[in-house]
């Protein structure tokens, strides 16, 4: 086995990753502190062809040098927009025909390996504050709660963590082929 040089691995440029297909998955970051999970998350996103990331409330935006550590070029790749209250983002996506998901632990939630994605439907995916999760009334009008099952004593993942369990999941579940 040989590890494969950056030149091997078929990189895409930034012109070509906007010219991409998508999955029909929108992430929405409602209130995260730290700019290294907020890096992270869009270079998981550019990982897993993420149409959009959705930065809300004290979410810091790029250009920034500390979301950039993490980031690596993604905030130049992935498209990401801004809305002061995480509401709004939902009621604007839920109008284009989004279903709403908050990752959180909750009552009635459904377990991410239980979630049936349907290939027809367009995905917002809400990844909540480091300390307090999603907000209860973002919840409120979710149209589901999954839940990242957990087995240890703590019961919480990094948020940039939740982001990449799932945003897998779905790009797996959605059915588009890594390369071999």
């Amino acid at each position: 086995m040989r590890k494969l040089l950056n030149s091997e691995l078929g990189r895409k440029s930034i012109k070509e990753f906007k010219e991409t297909l998508k999955i029909p998955v929108t992430v929405i970051l409602d209130n995260i502190r730290s700019m290294n999970n907020i890096g992270s998350v869009f270079r998981t996103s550019d990982a897993f062809l993420i149409e959009k990331i959705i930065l809300c409330g004290i979410t810091a935006k790029p250009p920034h040098n500390d979301i950039r550590k993490t980031a690596l070029g993604a905030t130049e790749s992935v498209d990401w927009e801004y809305f002061e209250e995480t509401q709004e983002a939902i009621i604007s996506l839920k109008s284009k025909g989004y279903k709403i998901a908050s990752i959180e632990q909750a009552e009635n939630s459904i377990m991410l390996q239980n979630f049936k994605v349907n290939k027809n439907e367009k995905y917002a995916l809400i990844f909540g504050n480091e300390v307090k999760g999603v907000q209860q009334s973002i919840v409120d009008i979710s149209d589901y709660c999954i839940e990242i099952p957990q087995e240890g004593t703590k019961h919480s993942l990094n948020i940039s963590v939740s982001a990449g369990v799932v945003l897998w999941d779905f790009y797996r579940k959605l059915g588009l082929k890594l390369k071999v």
